[in-house]
């Protein structure tokens, strides 16, 4: 599969079988998805793979704003908890900010290691969606996270029990401009 097929028939996966996933895929996932970019190399993601009692007690009390995000858990065998090593992407060694735009590139980091984890597993025959809507919170909490990490993003992944189409998407003329 080329990069562009792989990009092209990705999609967000809301249906899941039953079947586990491996531990060493998931591992070699994580693997392929650290050789996503990050600030200065900083490296500030990690991934937590839950699965069983804690996962189904996240489903069920960290998706009350959005409850079809919890079904959407339970069903898959595994979820990846994308969190970040908070205070190191957008700084310099001194503390001060590069930017204007301070530490929210650590949100830049966490999205672009979040799709890369999810063209990965697409790539090894499995399924996956991006969630954000969750009481962060209540999940870090869960996951004993330590005050030095924050969770960014849910992963549910696992076997696709769907294909689902292809959106419509905007016409090229729409997202680019040349100046």
């Amino acid at each position: 599969m080329t990069a562009k097929d792989c990009i092209l028939s990705r999609r967000s996966i809301r249906k899941f079988t039953d079947q586990p996933v491996d531990h060493e895929l998931l591992e070699s996932i994580v693997a392929t998805a650290s050789y996503a970019p990050s600030w200065k190399n900083t490296q500030i993601v990690r991934y937590i793979a839950v699965e069983g009692g804690l996962k189904d007690r996240i489903a069920g009390e960290c998706t009350t704003a959005f409850p079809n995000n919890g079904r959407i858990i339970e069903g898959a065998p595994v979820l990846i908890a994308v969190t970040v090593i908070k205070n190191r992407c957008g700084y310099e060694r001194d503390g001060s900010f590069t930017t204007p735009r301070k530490d929210t590139w650590q949100m830049f980091d966490a999205g672009i290691a979040s799709q890369t984890f999810c063209l990965a597993a697409h790539e090894a025959g499995l399924g996956s969606v991006i969630m954000g809507i969750f009481d962060r919170e209540k999940a870090e909490t869960l996951l004993e996270l330590s005050s030095d990490r924050e969770l960014v993003a849910l992963i549910p992944v696992g076997y696709p029990a769907e294909e689902p189409a292809a959106p419509r998407r905007k016409d090229v003329s729409e997202l680019i401009t040349f100046q």
